[in-house]
């Protein structure tokens, strides 16, 4: 008798143990559908295609002539001026009107709470240079949504900084990097494959995989520059992978070949401020960081003989308003460089050393 209680018991036991894990395994299943739902809704793109103003019944001819002239999304139609839009050979003021409201409606441009702007600031990400004390000078790396400049003389190392970053970029988040493509446009012709293979053979990454998700561009002029902007905005939505970062090295190399003397200042100030204008829409309406390099220009009446004044960088208020970090870069000891941080909304004026190697760059001893 005793021997049936406890096996009665022990059988009891079971069932309950087995009622209580199938109880459990539709929570864990749920759990994995609401995580797997979760990293859609992390992966979803931060833009609307153009295409889905066809809900709002704006006619799919418009659409495509949308789409030829470079506005690809509905955001890129809210960032324009209304004058561009009814330049569009076939749109009349009436369907400009209403391309603009569809448009409006589809996407926030409005007022937010700081709250909700944090919120929707929870996707931004930062790259790392590859060299932490230059990362930890930045907040942490070159930020999203956000135009970083690094201006200096020559072979202070800008152009090996960009190199270093459009590698960087590809690696996951763990890595320093955001898991996408890059976009590098070259006013100077300083733009090196083998230097690409080396910094991704020093990060153990396939250097051939690495320089397929670079597109590159040789820019001979400014117009050529708008021309490019355009096709890279292209080339992020109809790609199947996401990019992650844009760099222009130079961005003032082709302006001061472009326009010359006092006369063509203000010209080329204004065309200045209508590319450094679509290069801030471009990241932040694709959540992409935007790495400049700048030239510098000498400015003899600005020190003494006991303190020489340092080169200023060229471009002006235009591209000094339009930064929103600005870094100075001057040459040190060897392959050692200084960064300095020029301007920031937020960052503290500090500097730090970093270094060139093969692999990039890297800290470099104070």
């Amino acid at each position: 008798k005793a021997r049936f209680q406890v096996a009665f018991i022990t059988l009891l036991l079971s069932e309950r143990a087995m009622a209580a894990a199938q109880q459990v395994k539709p929570k864990a299943a749920d759990a994995r559908v609401e995580a797997a739902d979760d990293m859609e809704e992390e992966e979803e793109v931060p833009y609307n295609l153009v295409e889905k103003l066809q809900d709002a019944g704006i006619n799919a001819a418009d659409l495509k002539k949308l789409k030829d002239a470079g506005f690809n999304t509905s955001q890129s139609i809210v960032f324009a001026m209304r004058k561009d839009l009814l330049s569009i050979k076939g749109l009349s003021d009436q369907k400009v009107d209403k391309i603009i409201e569809a448009a409006r409606k589809s996407t926030d441009a409005g007022f937010v709470t700081c709250s909700q702007l944090v919120v929707r600031q929870k996707n931004r990400f930062q790259l790392s240079t590859g060299a932490s004390k230059l990362d930890q000078m930045l907040g942490g790396g070159v930020e999203s949504c956000a135009i970083t400049e690094f201006f200096g003389e020559f072979r202070c190392g800008k152009t090996q900084v960009c190199h270093s970053l459009a590698v960087m970029a590809q690696l996951p988040p763990n890595m320093g990097g955001a898991n996408g493509k890059v976009v590098y446009i070259d006013t100077e012709g300083t733009f090196r494959p083998e230097r690409l293979r080396q910094i991704a053979e020093g990060k153990g990454v396939s250097a051939e995989a690495a320089m397929d998700n670079i597109v590159y561009a040789r820019c001979y002029t400014s117009e050529h520059l708008v021309q490019l902007l355009v096709e890279a905005a292209s080339l992020m939505v109809n790609d199947e992978d996401r990019f992650a970062l844009v760099i222009v090295d130079s961005i003032m190399g082709v302006f001061r070949v472009d326009y010359s003397g006092r006369g063509e200042l203000s010209e080329r100030q204004q065309h200045l401020g209508r590319v450094m204008s679509k290069l801030q829409k471009m990241s932040e309406e694709f959540n992409v960081a935007v790495v400049l390099t700048n030239q510098v220009m000498a400015d003899p009446g600005g020190g003494c003989a006991f303190m020489p004044s340092h080169p200023k960088p060229v471009g002006g208020h235009i591209l000094a308003h339009f930064s929103t970090t600005r870094l100075f870069l001057r040459k040190g000891r060897a392959e050692q460089r200084v960064a300095k941080i020029f301007d920031s909304p937020w960052l503290p004026e500090s500097e730090c050393v970093f270094e060139i190697y093969g692999g990039g760059v890297r800290n470099g001893s104070d």
